[in-house]
């Protein structure tokens, strides 16, 4: 969160704090200084992701073939400079800042919505002033940067503090972020990400002794100073009056200042007068209106400091180190071996979100570009909601009498006031035999129990009975047809229309370049496909949580979003699949994909036959939803959304064999050399 009003008062108070520098010119210095130690960057990703999309599209669902090019750009940068890039990304949202993280995400629903009220009213993009990132775009690019070969780091608390602790450890040229607490650590220099130009590497760096300088401060003044301003420890609301009296008090007010840099020049004034100890914390505390908790100084200053790191303003035996132990972790898992290599995975970015599972019981998940208006399509959180609770089962293990342990989720959607976690109970999937447990799942080796990840993984997405088929398909589209038959039957109002356009995107994205993909035009943005796509996106954080779970029956690789989705390829055969255009047309022409197209249509078929779901023809043609009445919310939702007819469509599956091999085929494998089913392409 960093501190409120800071960076924006440094640029425009302190100007001698904002130096231009040239990171060639500090890595070759670094070289020279220390022959031994490579020049290394560690990277604040989170602050960065916003300034790594660079595709001009962004509101169809992501633009993520473009969008890893970009990444592969940034990092070329830095390697001609000889700089080793170090990538931290936040694996956790830590308590004393759920209310912030709550605030943030009512305040983006309403961002979204006045996004959504734009599409419908102009059928096209918003500028970049409305700019959100792509849902999911945080979690993608850690795995995006790690299959580029980066060092990328999922952490264990807050991130800004493990950034600051890495890059004074390891001696790092500089922080490259955009957050305010950077000025505030006592570490290695703090660069810009927003004034960064990639082309020269050139940036700004900031420095805290000139801002110490105009402040009248010293270096161990500015964790004190953070938190009489208001940070992640201290809130603001507590502030006001005391803010008043160093305005009254203060020589430096400047009726040119606006009211935020007024307080932040009174703060500094106020403090420069204080003798720095203990004593004079803790008469701080008393003097502030802390209600009942009189630490909260003391915490706020101690969560500045860096291992290794004193303060004059706490004695090393007021410290209260916070150790993130085996056993302060084990809440939801016994089994040290299962904890231990889950926490292993979470910190090198191998899995996703089971270690917060394991360790705390809790999970979250931010805003999607969802439109509220829009009451056919359910949030995502509750479409994805009956699978995450079967892989909550593979996970964690049942107590005596078969109970689980409940999971608090704090999932954005339409409907949720994120007042208070919601308690979801763990339900056990459909597996013959049982559900195997996580040592096998995990630690097993052999081909029957790689046949177990993967039934496990289907159970999960209600497709055990399909196994056979989706082997027999190269993986990434596999993972696409498993993900596209829960959401046929998971939401009743999705279309025939609507799955052709998905089937022809799968097909259509083979091959395609990321220059291909931004040359794509778009003569309009349809509101519906932009709400389709960010569902499908979220989707598939929801293989890569089934995968994690199950010992990683796919590849990782095989489930990210660059193998499987477009998002302004998905809006154009959206609409062209609405407007009832011709297959060929659907296909671009290419008749070698007109036979797997309909085996895989016919695959979806009889998955929802199984499961008495009909599958409409609706077509919308040009039509877009343009209402702007919130939908009702309907908390039971989950239980009332499937359709239950009987699908008209048993005739239309004969006649198309399921691994009918063509001449001269491609092949789509399964990407596991012990699997020897294939079912062929022919070329392109």
């Amino acid at each position: 969160m960093g501190i409120k009003g800071l960076q924006g008062f440094v640029a425009r108070v302190c100007p001698d704090a904002c130096r231009t520098v040239d990171l060639r010119e500090m890595a070759e210095k670094h070289r020279i200084d220390h022959p031994d130690f490579p020049p290394v960057v560690v990277v604040d990703a989170m602050s960065c992701v916003r300034y790594w999309y660079t595709p001009e599209s962004w509101v169809c669902g992501g633009q993520w073939r473009e969008y890893l090019a970009s990444l592969e750009d940034f990092i070329k940068a830095f390697m001609a400079a000889g700089i080793k890039l170090v990538f931290y990304f936040d694996g956790v949202v830590e308590e004393k800042k759920r209310d912030e993280w709550i605030k943030r995400r009512l305040q983006n629903n309403k961002e979204i919505a006045r996004i959504f009220q734009f599409i419908k009213t102009h059928r096209k993009q918003p500028g970049r002033e409305m700019f959100v990132v792509p849902s999911a775009l945080p979690t993608f690019t850690r795995f995006a940067l790690k299959s580029l070969g980066q060092k990328t780091v999922c952490t264990l608390q807050e991130a800004d503090f493990e950034v600051a602790a890495y890059g004074l450890q390891h001696n790092c040229i500089g922080i490259l972020g955009q957050d305010s607490d950077y000025l505030i650590y006592n570490t290695c220099p703090y660069f810009s990400i927003e004034k960064l130009r990639l082309d020269r590497l050139v940036t700004v760096m900031y420095s805290r002794e000139d801002l110490c300088r105009v402040l009248g401060l010293s270096l161990t003044h500015l964790p004190l100073f953070a938190c009489l301003l208001g940070n992640d420890v201290v809130p603001e609301s507590l502030l006001g009056g005391f803010w008043q009296k160093c305005l009254v008090t203060s020589p430096h007010k400047n009726n040119s200042y606006n009211r935020r840099t007024n307080v932040l020049l009174a703060v500094a004034n106020y403090i420069s007068k204080v003798p720095c100890s203990y004593s004079s914390l803790k008469h701080l505390e008393e003097m502030l209106p802390l209600r009942s908790d009189k630490t909260l100084l003391c915490r706020g200053v101690e969560s500045y400091l860096l291992p290794g790191q004193q303060s004059p303003w706490i004695p090393p035996n007021a410290r209260n180190c916070q150790l993130f132990s085996l056993q302060q972790q084990t809440a939801m898992c016994q089994d040290k071996e299962i904890f231990q290599l889950a926490k292993e995975q979470h910190i090198q970015s191998e899995n996703y979100t089971i270690f917060n599972i394991l360790s705390n019981g809790e999970i979250e998940c931010s805003n999607s570009l969802e439109d509220e208006c829009d009451t056919e399509i359910p949030g995502q959180a509750l479409i994805y909601r009956p699978a995450r609770q079967h892989i909550y089962s593979v996970l964690l293990e049942s107590e005596k009498g078969g109970a689980y342990p409940v999971v608090k989720e704090w999932f954005v959607y339409f409907g949720n006031p994120l007042q208070q976690p919601e308690l979801i109970q763990p339900v056990q999937p459909s597996i013959p035999g049982g559900t195997p447990n996580l040592k096998t799942l995990w630690f097993a080796k052999g081909p029957d129990v790689e046949k177990q990840r993967y039934s496990t993984f289907l159970a999960c997405f209600h497709l055990q009975d399909g196994m056979e088929e989706l082997q027999a398909l190269e993986a990434p589209v596999a993972a696409f047809c498993c993900l596209l038959a829960y959401l046929m039957m998971q939401v009743s109002s999705l279309s025939l229309e609507d799955l052709n356009a998905f089937l022809a995107l799968i097909l259509c994205l083979k091959g395609k370049s990321a220059a291909q993909l931004a040359g794509l035009q778009l003569a309009q943005v349809d509101s519906r496909a932009v709400h389709l796509g960010a569902v499908f996106v979220r989707g598939l954080t929801t293989l890569l949580m089934a995968n994690s779970t199950c010992g990683f029956p796919f590849r990782m690789d095989d489930l990210m979003p660059w193998e499987q989705f477009d998002g302004k390829l998905f809006q154009e055969k959206y609409q062209q699949s609405h407007r009832g255009c011709s297959l060929e047309e659907l296909l671009e022409g290419n008749e070698s994909l007109y036979t797997p197209f309909q085996n895989l249509k016919s695959f979806i078929y009889k998955v929802c036959m199984a499961k008495k779901r009909t599958i409409q023809s609706r077509p919308r043609g040009n039509a877009f939803i343009t209402g702007t009445q919130r939908r009702e919310f309907n908390p039971r939702f989950q239980q009332t959304h499937r359709s239950s007819f009987v699908p008209p469509y048993h005739n239309q599956m004969r006649g198309f064999l399921w691994r009918n091999p063509q001449p001269q085929g491609r092949e789509y494998r399964s990407g596991h050399p012990d699997r020897r089913r294939r079912f062929h392409l022919p070329p392109r």
